[in-house]
């Protein structure tokens, strides 16, 4: 079992309320736009880390993560790109991705919308955590928590904070 960690779109943000939130996690997940490298190796010194670079990240970050990420983890298919979309209006490149894997969980970011949606289509979980930075329109900043366990996913918790830190 492990206690995982979902973030996106932090932009140089990782502060004491989301690392509050993240302390009692196994590892952190980041669906991309870190905002630098100081903030992915902040976090990486926090928990352990796996990481994929967003469309906002520098040469620095793209260096040290990957475009896309897809591991099996506890029995689960997992694919992480930063620019994914959701069900019925994935990306072009998210969507060519998703045909030739088939993930089980599909966890992207870019949209600074939380969203977990089932996609039938795919029998496949989409994650979307939202935005925990403060940098883009969302007007509450938000990460997200859950277990997996042999296959499943429990205790999904949502965090929501103001934007302003």
């Amino acid at each position: 079992m492990a206690y995982i960690g979902l973030i996106s779109d932090t932009h140089g943000v990782f502060d004491d309320k989301l690392k509050k939130f993240l302390e009692p996690v196994d590892e952190i997940w980041h669906a991309g736009d870190f905002g630098n490298l100081e903030t992915a190796d902040a976090i990486a010194a926090f928990k352990p880390l796996r990481g994929v670079y967003g469309n906002c990240d520098d040469y620095s970050v793209r260096l040290a993560h990957p475009y896309v990420q897809f591991f099996e983890f506890e029995g689960k298919r997992i694919l992480m790109m930063h620019i994914g979309g959701y069900p019925g209006r994935y990306d072009f490149k998210a969507f060519q991705l998703i045909n030739a894997h088939l993930p089980d969980i599909f966890i992207c970011g870019h949209s600074h919308i939380l969203k977990v949606m089932n996609d039938s289509r795919y029998n496949m979980l989409t994650i979307n955590p939202g935005a925990a930075g403060i940098q883009g329109f969302h007007t509450v900043r938000t990460a997200l928590r859950f277990r997996i366990e042999n296959g499943n996913i429990t205790d999904m918790e949502v965090g929501e904070w103001d934007r302003k830190l």
